[in-house]
């Protein structure tokens, strides 16, 4: 990949405000991150993704039984599917497996994030318009 062409997408990262991103082209894998200073840090490695690490949040009482669903990608995180819209699902809403639970805007893609199971919203973990990390937690559900 040369130089302008890399260019060109930290210019396409600031108009857009992503902060990283992972292209794979003609077998060669590029990721630019920006720092915590904002400016943008290039690493070529082609290491396998792993999640990233977990903090420990507060949780319910009965946390040992509740069901984490996590995000997907990176991304921001959408409560409802416009802004003038009633969110997806609200804490005490029961949900069946397949409903969606909210959205993950992804590098101008809008992904339905789904529920894996059946039971009652618990915790919400995000505001809307939050970014949000792979394999963040953005919902405790308590499973039927």
């Amino acid at each position: 990949m040369n130089i302008k062409k890399i260019q060109e997408i930290v210019e396409i990262m600031n108009e857009n405000g992503l902060t990283e991103i992972v292209i794979e082209e003609e077998g060669s894998k590029i990721r630019l991150s920006k720092g915590v200073s904002g400016v943008v840090q290039q690493i070529q490695a082609p290491a396998p993704a792993q999640p990233a690490p977990q903090s420990v949040s507060e949780a319910p009482a009965q946390a040992g039984n509740l069901k984490e669903i996590t995000s997907p990608m990176v991304g921001t995180f959408y409560s409802s599917p416009a802004p003038d819209v009633d969110p997806y699902v609200k804490v005490g809403d029961v949900v069946h497996k397949g409903d969606v639970l909210c959205i993950v805007e992804a590098m101008k893609l809008m992904n339905e994030v789904k529920s894996e199971v059946e039971g009652k919203i618990v915790e919400i973990c995000l505001e809307n318009a939050e970014s949000i990390e792979f394999g963040q937690v953005m919902f405790r559900i308590e499973p039927k």
